[in-house]
């Protein structure tokens, strides 16, 4: 009886104890499923629907530009997309092949953007503007490549290639930088295209436009299922260009010419202004680069072609290439002795081939004996501007200059502009602890020395004299629409400055550039050329290899609707390393010379080859 007590007694002891360890079970399953219920159940949540539901963001289509009469010049167009979202299993080295194979993008490239998103749900773009032929073969092998899916987005599209690519600039899928800065504004997600350079870079606020997105059910694959849920993206602003197409097309073609012929294989830039408003009517900088090859992922191969280049194909020379204004600052020279009365108009000055102070001569040893002003000018003589440089000074030449807008940028809306120089005492001694001597201000006074200018600053420069002495900022944006056409910005001349030069002045060397067309050194290649032209070749030294040439004009001579500046990196003389350009942008803008005597362009061109040769070789410059 007492045995059965105690072993009655040990038996309840031990479902006792049975018991409390059950309750602690239950008690710690209760706690855990209220703190993955409680405190863990957004984020489980987000796990199980990551797994059944696919948030696709769909891409805004940027903003097009159009040119100043209404042609589109930037677009996009509809493009295929690879993109990948990681399964339960991930990714095996067997299917990472295929893919690579099939992209033809290397296994590393690829494993390093799937190893980014493994822990992700959101879709990760691995390749875009695929072939029709590429998608085909991925479509056909979904089920061997699990988390991968095509979808169909906008693509940035620059449909004339290299044609005014520094200008255009070109756009490249968003970063983590980029993220990081963008954080926190509506439409922007991992597909979002950011603009790298040029006005895609400056307007690319509005350019953008806002992403969209919708939610996909998919299946254990992650092959779409259904759609849950859209939200339509919203497109970026257009915008009106004051470039003009034909323009545009017609310097480029000649500066490809002149490059084909050997000239100006280092570099040209090309700047085309309206000297009444400042707008860009054509821009140009060669060597270029395809914008397009950016936009679908640029190849190691492509990146080489821009990155080997020693004559940097993606700089603008336009605004940041800076280079001696050589003799288009004689003008500048002209201008301050004029105003300063240092020279009356009339005033004859001897020169006999070099200085009678300082032993520098004339380009070719060329002597032109008693010359006033206009010829001087339009003769490019530098005797005649070393003695102008000689009695203006250099303090009154570096104040010229600066009051014509050299030394400073313009303000463009572009990035990436630089801001030139004006020589003077200060820089010299600043720079190499040296003083100054009179034949650095003779250098100076025929644009030489430490003088520096970009071709758009040249441009401007001939742009007040032609107008009459007004500085206006250079810009390349008329109009900004909304997504309804209406204006949502329109963009009115600017002006910035005011020569403070009298007339007569002005009209003295409005003459000596004409002069330079008519009978001076570029007189052979506007001899026949119908419409009155005004302009000023240079040759600028450069020390690093053969002298760069530069012409800069503007047309009609009375009433002034163009001004153009192009300078030809180691071209030589101006007049036939750079008029040539100038002459056929002209043509363009003004339709003259295509039916001359009714013969087509081309052949008219052929039948004048001959001649202008043998003639540029009879008046090649002295400057």
């Amino acid at each position: 009886m007492l045995e059965a007590l105690m072993k009655k007694k040990s038996d309840d002891g031990r479902f006792r104890y049975l018991y409390w360890i059950i309750i602690a079970i239950f008690a710690i399953l209760v706690c855990r499923l209220a703190y993955l219920q409680l405190v863990e159940g957004e984020y489980y949540h987000s796990l199980a629907e990551g797994n059944r539901l696919r948030a696709v963001p769909i891409a805004a289509m940027r903003g097009v530009m159009y040119d100043r009469n209404g042609q589109i010049l930037v677009g996009s167009r509809p493009s295929f997309m690879v993109t990948y979202v990681p399964t339960k299993d991930g990714m095996s080295d067997a299917e990472l092949s295929e893919l690579s194979q099939l992209l033809n993008i290397p296994e590393a490239k690829l494993r390093e953007k799937i190893e980014k998103v493994k822990s992700s749900y959101i879709p990760t773009v691995l390749a875009n503007d695929l072939t029709q032929d590429i998608v085909t073969k991925i479509e056909e092998r979904r089920n061997e490549l699990p988390g991968i899916s095509i979808d169909v987005q906008p693509i940035r599209y620059y449909p004339y290639n290299e044609m005014a690519a520094q200008i255009f600039g070109y756009v490249g899928q968003i970063d983590e930088d980029d993220q990081k800065r963008l954080e926190g504004q509506e439409g922007v997600s991992n597909i979002t295209q950011i603009g790298r350079a040029g006005l895609e870079a400056y307007y690319d606020d509005l350019l953008r436009g806002k992403d969209g997105g919708r939610q996909v059910e998919v299946d254990a694959t992650g092959s779409p299922v259904k759609e849950m849920e859209r939200k339509n993206p919203v497109a970026g602003h257009n915008i009106h260009l004051t470039i003009d197409l034909n323009l545009q097309q017609a310097a480029e073609k000649a500066m490809d010419a002149q490059i084909a012929n050997g000239i100006g294989t280092a570099g040209i830039a090309m700047v085309a202004l309206d000297p009444n408003t400042g707008a860009v009517l054509a821009m140009a900088s060669r060597p270029s680069y395809n914008p397009n090859w950016f936009t679908r992922g640029i190849t190691e191969a492509e990146w080489s072609q821009i990155n080997d280049n020693p004559y940097h194909p993606m700089e603008n020379r336009a605004i940041a290439g800076e280079y001696p204004p050589g003799s288009p600052f004689k003008i500048i020279t002209g201008a301050a002795a004029l105003e300063l009365k240092k020279v009356t108009p009339d005033e004859l000055i001897f020169d006999s081939g070099r200085h009678w102070l300082v032993d520098m001569r004339n380009a070719g040893g060329e002597a032109l004996g008693w010359i006033n002003f206009t010829e001087a000018l339009s003769k490019s003589d530098n005797v005649y501007f070393y003695e102008m440089g000689r009695r203006v000074g250099i303090d009154k030449l570096a104040e010229y200059a600066a009051m014509f807008g050299m030394g400073k940028k313009t303000g463009i809306d572009l990035r990436g502009e630089s801001s030139g120089l004006i020589a003077s005492e200060k820089y010299k001694m600043d720079t190499f602890d040296e003083d100054w001597y009179l034949g650095d201000t003779f250098n100076s006074a025929i644009g030489q020395g430490f003088q520096l200018v970009t071709p758009l600053q040249a441009a401007l420069i001939v742009s007040e004299v032609a107008n009459g002495g007004i500085q206006y900022r250079p810009f390349l944006v008329s109009r900004i629409d909304n997504l309804d056409g209406t204006p949502y910005k329109i963009f009115a001349p600017e002006q910035i400055g005011t020569l403070s030069i009298s007339r007569s002045t002005l009209d003295l060397i409005r003459e000596g550039m004409r002069n330079v067309t008519e009978e001076g050194t570029a007189g052979y290649i506007f001899a026949d050329f119908p419409i009155q032209v005004a302009g000023k070749t240079g040759t600028a030294e450069n020390y690093s290899g053969q002298d760069h040439g530069w012409f800069v004009a503007y047309a009609p001579f009375d009433h002034p609707r163009i001004v153009i500046a192009v300078l030809v990196e180691q071209g030589g003389y101006g007049s036939s390393a750079s008029a040539p350009i100038v002459k056929e942008m002209l043509e363009e803008f003004f339709h003259v010379g295509k039916y001359a005597a009714g013969m087509p362009k081309d052949e008219e061109k052929d039948q004048k080859a001959g001649a202008d040769g043998a003639a540029a070789q009879d008046a090649e410059p002295a400057e």
